[in-house]
């Protein structure tokens, strides 16, 4: 009789067991930047809030610097289920949401204040919801910031002094059509592939917030920034939407509330880090200059609007320039 109950009770801990283990979710989550970088504190936040507030029944595994690909290969495998969630630029996203493009547009957003307006507000939610059809839950809009540039050439003024760079780009159409515009010789480069690209000479020109420039170590293959400040690059972080909705609804609004947390904190110390990356980068030889002439800029980038507008509309951007 002992034997039959300690049998029954065995059986009955295996069952618990078991289904403390089908009940338990696991979320993978790639981002291509250092661990270095801001990108990772906010993943690492939102595991451990998860963790925390589920008490142990959805755990998240990092996985940082393009471990798992590049930034193509991380939305393909969001998109399919291969990775839960991924952090990335939204340029990276915009062929899938042509109209997410108005928020790469240069000079679109004057402040910080202005881009999280739109992006956290009924704008932003609606380009959200476009992203449902391609399998994304978008989750928030992270602090990428403000692009500058770099060069090996000297300090950027004038727009004249971009003319005959060879310079890096992202996929984005509008900051490749700028740079174009300005005179320069835009190339597409993986950011994983920069570093080697600039000390190679591959390119001599490249532009990114002040953050990545300082977490990809740019200072030790570029000689001057130039605070241009000519596109405010925002983030994506967003979930493979079959993952998301297979959550319960507790779950939802759990991961839905850390990633709000997350993207808040990460924005907020990318604005209180900046000026301390930026003395950093100096201290370590790159020459930086403040004196740039933003009005002459926005008037020779003016057709970059003009053409998203011919092939999507004026809608989105008089709706986002009316904020």
């Amino acid at each position: 009789m002992k034997t039959l109950i300690r049998t029954t009770c065995m059986a009955a801990i295996m069952s618990v067991a078991a289904l403390s283990a089908q009940a338990q979710t696991s979320l993978r989550l790639a981002h291509a930047a250092p661990e270095s970088d801001l990108q990772q504190t906010l993943a690492t936040y939102f595991k451990e809030q998860i963790e925390e507030r589920s008490e142990g029944g959805i755990t998240v595994t990092i996985f940082p610097q393009g471990q798992l690909g590049n930034d193509a290969a991380m939305v393909d495998g969001t998109r399919s289920g291969i990775i839960d969630i991924v952090m990335t630029g939204l340029n990276n996203l915009t062929g899938l949401v042509p109209d997410a493009g108005a928020f790469e547009l240069p000079f679109i957003f004057p402040t910080r204040a202005d881009a999280y307006a739109v992006l956290d507000g009924e704008i932003g939610q609606g380009i959200s919801a476009q992203f449902e059809p391609q399998g994304l839950k978008m989750l928030g809009y992270p602090e990428n910031g403000y692009r500058n540039m770099t060069n090996n050439r000297g300090p950027i003024v004038e727009p004249a002094d971009v003319s005959g760079l060879q310079m890096r780009v992202n996929n984005s159409r509008a900051l490749s059509d700028m740079f174009q515009l300005l005179g320069a010789t835009p190339q597409q480069i993986p950011v994983a592939e920069l570093y080697t690209a600039l000390e190679t000479g591959v390119v001599d020109a490249q532009d990114h917030p002040i953050g990545i420039v300082q977490s990809f170590k740019f200072d030790e293959v570029q000689d001057y920034l130039s605070m241009t400040q000519h596109a405010y690059s925002a983030l994506a972080l967003a979930m493979n939407l079959d993952k998301f909705e297979g959550l319960d609804e507790e779950q939802q609004a759990m991961v839905l509330e850390v990633a709000a947390e997350a993207v808040a904190m990460q924005r907020e110390l990318a604005q209180e880090r900046e000026d301390e990356m930026i003395a950093d980068l100096e201290s370590k030889g790159v020459q930086v200059n403040r004196d740039v002439n933003a009005e002459a800029f926005q008037e020779a980038v003016r057709p970059v609007w003009d053409s998203f507008v011919e092939q999507n509309g004026d809608a989105l951007v008089n709706a986002i320039t009316a904020q």
